[in-house]
Parts: C-alpha cells; structure tokens; sequence
C-alpha cells in the first residue's frame, strides 16, 4: 500500500512526522528537545514510512470486558529464527515511537479512534476498514500527533486536537482535516473532548459511556490495581508535566484538571499504555484522592 507521506522524516524516539524528507531531515526534533520529552543518549535520529514498512508492525486485541474498543500498538518485527551463535541482542529491533496504542471505539454514532502511533500499513488500514473505518481521531497532546495526516488521508476522515497545542503541529494541513477542541466539546453523539490541561496546555480526556480514556493527562500507578485492604491517600494516579523525566505538576495545574472531570461520571479509565486500565465503582473518588496525595 502506497502512503503520500512515506518518505517524510520521522522522530524514531517520539515518531513525530515532519513536513520535509528523510533525505534532509530537520536537525533536530522539537517534540523531544522539549523537556517533558527527551532525545536519547545515542542521540537523534531518523525514519520514515518508507523505511520502517519492513521492521514494523502492528498488532491488534480486543478489550477483554467490552468488545467494541479494540487497541493498536507497534512492535518491532523479529527474525523468525536467528543464525547459529547470533545473541538476540545483536538483531533486537528497536520499537518505532513512545510505545502508546491508538484505541479503536466502535460507537453508535461512527468509529473513533483515541489517539495514534506512528506507524501504519495495509493490515493496519484492513483492520480498521473491517471494523468500519473511522468517522474521526481524537488525538489527546502533541506527543502523540505522531502521522496523523497521514491516516486522515486513508480513512478520509476528521482529526480532532486542542487549538491550545496548536503551536506543537509539525505539518501543513494542505487538505484542511484538522479540528480544533476547545473546553468541552462533543466528538459524536455521545462521546466527549475534554480539556483537562496540565501535561500541556490542552491535554485531553474523551468520554463515553463512564468510560474515560486519559492517555497521559493523567496515569494510572502500581498501587492503583490492588483494591483490598486498601489504606488511605494510596495513589491511584499521577499528574506530572513530564512523565520521562519524572517532573511533577504543580497543585494548581492539578486541581483544573478535577474541574474539567468534575462534571462526568465514569467507572473505569484506559491508560495511554497497555496494562493500565482500571475498574473500581468508586474509580473517580480514587481520582480526587489521588490528587490530593500528588
């Protein structure tokens, strides 16, 4: 399968697709030379579409609980069977971008998808076709904007981030796909854009259904899981500016998180990340009881 942007320069580290060619790359990227991000030790480096088509690929589960929301995430392609005397380190692959997973939702109202990943490909495109396609993406922060042009184009649909991030988009919008959220704002019928702010500026939530998808405006934590016994003012969730650099935000950032949360009710919270979801009846008092504690 074809891609327009194949052969645009990609971020390795934070898969940020930029708007000139892997041959002439930026010198360096801007997403992760900001300190809530961070460039390797061995230093920048590069990748396209093109380049990455035969050491990617994507891999596809379904939620456990609730058969409509599916998730995607990349992993690096492994040698089948590695030659006599060949240690793995030597052919390990490294994983394109920060790791997250683009979450598929299948809704009434059409399909979203809740955040992305850099790399896509023909099975990624027939899975979501499969499914039936994307009525639009919702993109949470700039860390994640990753290719989104780019999957606009094929599934010929909307791409929703917050105008308050505007500053961080690293490629002209030449076929005017964007879609500003602004405070609250309904994607679909029934499924909801938050503004949260803290990580940045317009860190996103979406809503739908009690469920909440938080991404990195918040993260859930290890003492989060484990519900019995529980002690008092045990952490459920973090909220850091930088989450790599372990860089906390400060109470006021946190508490204007809680305000745009107040109004919606949910139960459960799927993470930017796999093995973070989390489930508890009383899941959004966890919330504020973790707010209170960072």
């Amino acid at each position: 399968m074809q891609f327009e942007s194949a052969d645009l320069a990609i971020c390795f580290t934070c898969g940020t697709q930029f708007d000139v060619s892997l041959s002439s790359p930026p010198i360096a990227c801007r997403i992760c030379d900001d300190p809530r991000q961070y460039v390797p030790a061995s230093g920048q480096t590069w990748t396209s579409l093109a380049y990455e088509s035969d050491k990617q690929q994507n891999e596809f589960t379904t939620d456990e609980h609730d058969s409509r929301i599916h998730y995607i995430t990349t992993k690096p392609l492994v040698p089948a069977q590695l030659p006599a005397g060949l240690s793995d380190s030597i052919t390990t692959r490294k994983q394109l971008g920060i790791g997250e997973r683009a979450i598929l939702l299948q809704t009434p109202s059409g399909n979203i998808l809740w955040d992305l990943i850099a790399f896509i490909d023909a099975d990624t495109v027939s899975f979501i076709k499969s499914k039936g396609g994307l009525k639009a993406i919702v993109i949470s922060h700039p860390h994640f904007y990753t290719t989104h042009l780019e999957w606009a184009r094929v599934f010929g649909c909307a791409v929703y981030v917050c105008k308050a991030d505007a500053e961080w988009l690293n490629r002209e919008d030449k076929a005017g796909v964007r879609r500003w959220v602004e405070g609250t704002q309904e994607i679909v019928p029934g499924v909801t854009a938050i503004q949260a702010g803290g990580h940045f500026d317009g860190s996103i939530f979406l809503h739908w259904e009690g469920k909440l998808f938080i991404a990195d405006t918040m993260m859930s934590v290890p003492s989060g899981f484990y519900h019995k016994s529980r002690l008092p003012n045990t952490s459920s969730f973090s909220f850091m500016w930088s989450y790599p650099n372990m860089i906390p935000l400060p109470p006021q950032k946190i508490h204007g998180i809680w305000k745009a949360l107040k109004p919606f009710s949910f139960d459960t919270t799927y993470g930017g990340f796999p093995g973070q979801n989390v489930t508890r009846p009383d899941l959004k008092a966890q919330v504020l009881e973790s707010m209170k504690v960072n």
